[in-house]
This record gives structure tokens, sequence and C-alpha cells, in this order.
């Protein structure tokens, strides 16, 4: 499983930082697309949304990304549109009003929860590829710290009742593994990227906190819906949205605290 795991990120990492990198920010937008609409389809799968509304949701979901991307910010107008569009679809396509409150939940908190959180990562392309990279550097290195710690020495249980595989070592590991990539990033690959080392260990550290959180919010919804994983279409990873699920918080986090600093325009 382990090999499995490596050997799937050895081969997809360097494709990545070559899209991510090399090619135009339409390209971003256009992954950026896909992911969230297959996790949102993973989502609805768990929530068991079927039918036009899952694909209303979809659909929404992308026009959220898109309006981010061509306007430049999210638009209040758009969002109250969609949740009223759900709520009228729900009425008429399903006469019957049992799990009517499950129905329309589900498919507005996946448009919030998946891509409105992603769409930030565009603004922070805005300022230039290596945001990105340092975005997904750090929540990697934060991931693979907090498992291989917590597996080796995990003891204690972070949080038993969501995920009982996390330990409090794990989410020290977690803090560590995202400080300690920030500074290798910023000495190596991003060292353009205009913050001192203290800085990209802060940052770093806040985005291990933060990856912390977005994976626990993931198994939440997990454990409420009765399931291990959100799909298996990556094999050895689960789904899509096990893969972004800590992105999903860290990337407005970071966007956030870089504005308000002035590390990003």
């Amino acid at each position: 499983m382990h090999l499995k795991r490596l050997i799937i990120a050895a081969i997809l990492l360097p494709l990545i930082y070559f899209y991510i990198t090399k090619l135009a920010a339409e390209y971003f937008l256009f992954l950026l697309v896909i992911a969230a609409a297959a996790a949102q389809y993973e989502f609805y799968s768990m929530y068991n949304v079927k039918g036009f509304l899952r694909y209303a949701g979809i659909g929404f979901g992308a026009a959220v990304i898109l309006c981010m991307f061509f306007s430049g910010t999210f638009s209040a107008d758009l969002f109250v549109f969609s949740f009223l569009a759900i709520v009228t679809l729900r009425l008429f396509l399903r006469r019957n009003p049992s799990s009517a409150l499950h129905d329309a939940a589900s498919v507005v908190t996946a448009v919030i929860y998946i891509p409105w959180l992603l769409g930030y990562q565009l603004y922070l392309r805005e300022n230039g590829s290596e945001w990105i990279i340092f975005l997904y550097g750090c929540v990697w290195a934060s991931d693979s710290l907090a498992y291989y710690i917590g597996k080796g020495i995990g003891r204690r249980k972070l949080y038993e009742e969501i995920s009982p595989n996390k330990t409090i070592a794990g989410a020290v590991g977690s803090i560590a593994g995202g400080m300690a990539g920030a500074v290798i990033l910023k000495i190596t690959l991003v060292n353009y990227i205009s913050l001192s080392l203290m800085q990209a260990a802060v940052l770093g550290m806040i985005i291990g906190m933060v990856a912390i959180i977005g994976d626990l919010t993931e198994s939440m919804f997990k454990r409420d819906a009765g399931v291990k994983d959100s799909s298996s279409i990556v094999p050895g990873h689960g789904g899509i949205l096990d893969k972004i699920d800590s992105v999903l918080f860290a990337g407005p986090v970071l966007y956030w605290i870089s504005i308000t600093f002035g590390l990003i325009k």
C-alpha cells in the first residue's frame, strides 16, 4: 500500500508542478473546476443526493469558480441565486417533502465547502504560481509528517469520535511538517517569494494547524454519512475529496493572512 502511494505520488507530483508553473492561468482554472466537480460528485454520493439536484449543485459550483476567476471576486448574488434555484428544483422535482432539508442543505453545503473554498487558490495564483506550489508543498509535508509520526509514536487520540486513527503526536507532526515544508520551499523552489524564513515558518505552522481542521472536517462528514473514503477513484489514496480536504481550508487561510499582512496584493 505504501509503495503504491509513493509510486503514484512520484508520477503525479512532477506533472502537477509542470501544469501549475508552466501553463497559463486558464489551465489552472480548468483543473480546479474538474477537481471541484469530482469532489462534489463524491460528496453528493456520500449523502445520497441523486438526479438533477446533484448535477445542478455541480453546475453551480463550476459557476462559483468561474465567477471568482473572471470577476476577481465572489458575488453574493450568485450564491443567493444558487440557493433559490436549488430549493426551487427540490420543490418541483421531488414532490415528497420527506428529507427536503437534507437534500437542499447537502447541495448548498457542498457548493460552499468545495468550489468556493477551492476558488481562493485563483487569488493566490494571481500573485504568482509559486504561491500555489508553496500551499500544496506545505500541505503535503504536513500530511506526510502527520501520518508517519502518528503511525510511529502516536498513542493518545486527538479526536476519537471523528477520526479514531488520528493522534496528538500526528497533529504535532502536521504542524512541524508544515513549518519544515515552508522553510525548505522558501530556500529551494520558491525562494523568490517575498518572505523571510521566519515568515515562511509561521505561515507553514498555520497551514499545518489548518490542515488538521480540514482533515477532521471531512472525517466528520464521512462519519456522518457512514463511509470510510469519499470514493476509491485514486488507488491507495481514496477519493478526490480525501486528497484535497486539507487544502480546502488551508488555501483561504493562506490568502487571508497573506493579504492582511501585505505579503500579496
